[in-house]
């Protein structure tokens, strides 16, 4: 639910984009090539993975992000560009050289410009159709909804979301997890995020309305967000019922003076500092905005929690089994916000399967003011104004130099008195870091330990199948189909 993955999850990978448009940006591509060459610093840049006019390193591309970086680090070390169309993309692999991706300001490193394509879902006036003003000021109604006191009251409305979904499950059967709990997520989201009004009277809807929205986000919006494509117009219109729905439910709540304690309402009492208010159509955009940016990671994160623990049951589990007996010694049945906080055993699980899948393999900004990064071996490179920057949480997490055994699933590694994430800056970038750290942080561990606090309570599990591989052909990256778990009903 943060600002970073308001940028970053909606962000189609790059490595779905290349095949975009090539003919089409053929002649353009070699013309900018052959400038960008000619304004770098010999020496000083980073270097290059293809050198061939137009496609450069296009074709590595072509393979996925994992298996260029894979290839490109022993080779070239942290830093390296990777020519894409007109564009120049330099990767920073690790901790040591992405300090600055996530301490500058925008104005020397912008989500905007990369992000643009997303104006037409969002709409216009919010998140990357306004100013770096205009938007720290949303910023701000976004860190608004996320706070203590507004968490306290959401963990309430998550519990009964979950119970209610529960149970309707059987005292033993076989789900595919990954649908179940993204059934589970848009639930609850709709519920704290969209409104009471949304949830109890017309979520199936709206729900339709937004699946309309997110399939209209395919690879040619990134160049062509206006493009007259089928995709284009049914998130056109879905976008159009929408902001009807939510002018009706929004004029309502403002003429009867109704207080909900929900996001919705945080972005209609929003005020600028001069006194101004969001539309009704930015209100929209707004929301559309937080729930795209938590729903699938949200999803994905709580799917790899139980996949990774129910695969190492006999290692994990007895941890989590105790950890939730002690907490209903303690606490009985009741889950509120403090409860979930004193559940570290399942903060650090859920953290371990986010290092290792984080759904956001890339997080990318526009470079607006040169910069000097240098990598562990002392080399010093410039990256140039223009360049995309681009880094990889999925690829950092797995670095042998920052984490012991980094393919092994061990979240006692986040214990003790030298956690290995803080070893170093930005070693764990899950929900990002710095600057555009992830506000909604604290939000995504509460929906995921709510969900597995009350199934680690009732249910017994074992994997059916194989520890599923990692989709990287999705827009964001889960686990592939199927993800099937065999569960059981606990007798109280």
């Amino acid at each position: 639910m943060s600002v970073e993955l308001i940028a970053d999850a909606i962000g189609v990978p790059v490595w779905a984009l290349v095949p975009v448009a090539l003919a089409a940006a053929a002649v353009l591509v070699f013309i900018l090539d052959g400038l960008s060459h000619s304004v770098l610093k010999p020496g000083k840049s980073p270097p290059v993975i293809g050198t061939t006019p137009v496609f450069g390193g296009m074709l590595e591309f072509l393979k996925g992000p994992i298996g260029l970086m894979a290839r490109a680090y022993p080779k070239y070390g942290e830093a390296f560009t990777v020519p894409v169309f007109h564009k120049r993309i330099t990767f920073l692999i690790g901790p040591k050289v992405s300090e600055h991706f996530f301490k500058a300001r925008d104005q020397e490193m912008s989500q905007k410009e990369v992000y643009e394509f997303n104006v037409p879902t969002f709409g216009k006036g919010v998140v990357f159709d306004v100013d770096h003003i205009t938007r720290a000021e949303q910023f701000r109604f976004f860190a608004n909804s996320l706070k203590s006191d507004r968490l306290r009251q959401y963990v309430g409305m998550m519990v009964k979301e979950a119970e209610d979904y529960f149970a309707k499950w059987g005292d033993e059967g076989e789900v595919d997890l990954l649908d179940a709990l993204s059934e589970l997520i848009v639930l609850t989201a709709s519920r704290c995020l969209l409104g009471r009004e949304i949830r109890e009277t017309l979520f199936s809807e709206v729900t339709t309305l937004v699946h309309d929205l997110d399939k209209g986000m395919v690879p040619l919006s990134v160049f062509f967000p206006y493009a007259p494509i089928e995709a284009h117009r049914k998130r056109d219109k879905a976008r159009k019922e929408l902001a009807a729905i939510f002018d009706k439910v929004i004029q309502g709540r403002r003429e009867s003076g109704a207080v909900e304690p929900d996001v919705l309402q945080t972005f209609i009492d929003a005020r600028y500092k001069d006194g101004s208010r969001l539309s009704n159509d930015q209100v929209l955009g707004m929301l559309i905005a937080v729930l795209f940016a938590g729903q699938h990671t949200s999803s994905i994160t709580s799917t790899w929690t139980g996949l990774l623990s129910i695969a190492n049951k006999e290692r994990i589990f007895p941890n989590l089994e105790k950890e939730q007996k002690d907490v209903m010694a303690k606490h009985g049945d009741k889950i509120d916000f403090d409860i979930l906080a004193e559940m570290d055993e399942l903060h650090f699980c859920i953290k371990e399967a986010l290092r290792m899948h984080p759904p956001l393999i890339m997080l990318l900004r526009q470079c607006h003011v040169p910069f000097e990064v240098e990598t562990t071996k002392g080399k010093k490179f410039v990256v140039p104004k223009g360049h995309i920057v681009a880094t990889s949480p999925a690829f950092a997490h797995r670095m042998d130099e920052v984490y012991s055994e980094p393919n092994v699933y061990k979240p006692e590694r986040f214990k003790g008195e030298s956690p290995e994430d803080k070893r170093a800056y930005a070693s764990f970038i899950g929900f990002g870091s710095g600057r555009h750290g992830c506000m909604g942080e604290t939000f995504a561990y509460m929906q995921i330990k709510t969900i597995w606090s009350h199934l680690l309570r009732n249910f017994d599990f074992e994997l059916v199948g194989k520890l599923p591989e990692p989709d990287y052909e999705g827009m964001v990256v889960g686990p592939k189909h199927p993800c099937t778990v065999r569960y059981k009903r606990r007798k109280l």
